[in-house]
């Protein structure tokens, strides 16, 4: 169940980031990210009437924590994906966000073994190669390497606090969590001084992005619930697989040959450490 958890959570996310990453190439990525926190958090809210919970102070601090991995990633994940290729931008963002969960997995004192270690030390040439953007090649010259690796760390922030949120908690802590995100993002905007009001209808799209990040991360919780944190991050970071293959089928973007040597290797990576 794990698996199967941690798999539709990824499904989840990579269809959120692909929609997001189009609705941003039209209005500042930064309104999106907004809107999708806004969106995600008034679904727990309305969620949190229906299940209960009892909250501690505990639990109040890993949501916190949660709140500001999950805005960090958020913003820089879409404004990777509106100025970058999603080719690039999705898959690093995913083994970034891998690699931080299988740390905090160890420093909470889970104890992989060493297929996890091969797992770890192949996403290392992975990020270079996918991030690699060739001489000559057309399209975008900003590769979004900085927004991806941001991204990666927000998430696997998120991850590794959300797996702390107990189960009798309810789900008014992951309001929390996106309520903080939302924060954020209008804090990180504010100081690279970008634009975040959402003054376009279409910025409503991020309604949508926010749904399927929370159902995401309401199914992420679920697995780690069933199974390893290790095991359910990394294989929720498989989101980029599901970004890269819509972008490829619908948009038909081009993945010259060193990054699909990277995005092969992302996901040799993904599975080994899964599997170890």
């Amino acid at each position: 169940m794990a698996i199967l958890f941690s798999l539709l959570a990824a499904a989840s996310y990579g269809l959120s980031d692909f929609v997001g990453g189009l609705v941003s190439q039209r209005v500042t990525p930064w309104a999106i990210a907004l809107v999708s926190q806004v969106g995600g958090a008034a679904l727990f809210l309305v969620g949190s009437l229906i299940v209960d919970g009892t909250v501690t102070a505990d639990t109040w601090r890993w949501s916190a924590l949660a709140g500001l991995g999950n805005g960090i990633g958020t913003a820089f994940l879409y404004r990777g994906l509106s100025t970058g290729r999603m080719g690039v931008v999705a898959p690093v963002s995913g083994v970034g966000a891998a690699l931080v969960s299988v740390v905090a997995g160890l420093l909470l004192g889970e104890r992989p073994g060493a297929v996890v270690w091969l797992g770890i030390v192949a996403a290392i040439p992975a990020i270079w190669l996918v991030a690699r953007v060739p001489t000559g090649a057309d399209g975008p010259t900003r590769s979004g390497l900085g927004d991806a690796v941001l991204a990666g760390l927000g998430f696997g922030t998120l991850f590794a606090a959300l797996a702390q949120v107990p189960e009798s908690a309810g789900l008014l802590p992951l309001a929390v969590n996106q309520l903080i995100g939302a924060v954020v993002v209008v804090g990180v905007a504010q100081a690279l001084r970008e634009a975040w009001l959402p003054r376009r209808p279409v910025a409503l799209v991020g309604l949508l992005c926010g749904g399927l990040g929370a159902t995401g991360t309401g199914l992420f919780l679920l697995a780690t619930r069933e199974g390893l944190l290790t095991v359910s991050a990394v294989i929720t970071s498989l989101y980029p697989a599901f970004t890269v293959v819509l972008a490829a089928g619908l948009l038909r973007e081009q993945v010259h040959r060193a990054q699909a040597a990277g995005l092969g290797l992302c996901a040799v990576a993904v599975v080994l450490v899964a599997v170890g």
